[in-house]
């Protein structure tokens, strides 16, 4: 028997400048979903609270002096969190698992983060984009390759990527071969105009055929007030932060199914049969048949980083002190 699964990518606007609100509207959305019988779902890239546009728009100098940077900071998620935890809910009750991006806090740094919530609400990957694109390095810190795999979900195997990891041919290399069968993508939407949704389309089709597995990409959408608050917000024009939009749903042979979306709030939602994995895979297995690993092999450090490395003592050393200071207590009395 085939496994087929129904997936979603969602196009949805973000409540501007609001963690809590955005929470709640991906929530509904979720449960909406869930009624309609879907078992995946992919949002888009740090949908919670919202991209920050400001940092295409603003200079380094603004950014500094300025308010958009700090009000994403007091805005973004904390991993764990009542936020984390209130998605996990709704992906439970709705028996679906949920790929989502966040703007991750952690102390005074934030991060592009990818959470995946499993079918029965427990947080199964919490990775963070490797290399932030552009003017995100100016906001978002450095992630590792701890997130670099495939993970086992009620689904099947999921893989994450965010926007331009897609262009790094190794990072998508560790998915493929850790054989995913459903690549979560995301990227941001409504910036960079009808080029960058061009590219996009591009980017996951040639996954697609590469991994032979579904790709599932969703992108945000700015509607007209939000668009006017940010150019207020930041003295931008209106051009930068429209268009982009590419939600879509590919199958293994590289094929849209069904229609994408590339304005409005809305969802793409179609069946996944994983028999065309198994077809397209018989003609060219990346990480099988068609592979050469004695000529051609990837090294993935997956260790998670951290700001602390502690060492302990050698056990012996510890007994060797132990056993001089009984000495001199011994000598003392």
């Amino acid at each position: 028997m085939s496994t087929i699964v129904k997936a979603a990518a969602v196009q949805i606007s973000p409540v501007l400048y609001s963690r809590q609100g955005t929470v709640e509207k991906v929530v509904k959305k979720i449960r909406e979903l869930g009624k309609q019988g879907v078992q995946f779902a992919t949002f888009p890239e740090t949908v919670v609270p919202y991209y920050p546009y400001f940092a295409f728009v603003q200079s380094p100098y603004d950014m500094m002096v300025g308010k958009e940077h700090q009000r994403l900071l007091e805005e973004s998620v904390t991993v764990p969190s009542a936020e984390t935890q209130v998605i996990g809910e709704a992906a439970k009750e709705a028996n679906m698992v949920v790929s989502i991006g966040v703007n991750e806090r952690d102390g005074g740094s934030v991060y592009n983060t990818q959470l995946l919530f499993d079918a029965d609400g427990t947080l199964i990957q919490h990775r963070r984009k490797i290399s932030p694109t552009y003017h995100e390095r100016m906001v978002w810190g450095q992630g590792d390759g701890s997130g670099l795999r495939a993970i086992e979900s009620a689904v099947g195997r999921i893989g994450q990527l965010a926007c331009w990891e897609h262009y790094q041919p190794l990072a998508r290399y560790a998915l493929i071969a850790d054989g995913e069968q459903i690549h979560s993508a995301m990227y941001p939407g409504s910036i960079f105009g009808q080029r960058f949704a061009e590219q996009t389309e591009v980017n996951i089709r040639q996954h697609a055929l590469e991994s032979a597995c579904f790709v599932v990409n969703a992108t945000a959408w700015l509607d007209a007030d939000q668009q006017a608050q940010i150019m207020k917000d930041t003295g931008c024009a209106l051009g930068p932060i429209s268009g982009g939009c590419f939600t879509a749903i590919v199958n293994p042979e590289g094929r849209i199914i069904g229609e994408p979306l590339k304005a409005g709030e809305g969802e793409v939602i179609a069946d996944l049969d994983f028999a065309q994995i198994d077809s397209r895979k018989r003609l060219m297995d990346a990480r099988g048949h068609y592979s050469r690993p004695e000529l051609l092999s990837l090294l993935i450090d997956r260790t998670p980083t951290s700001p602390i490395h502690e060492r302990s003592a050698h056990p012996k050393a510890e007994a060797w002190r132990t056993t001089a200071e009984e000495e001199r207590t011994v000598e003392i009395l």
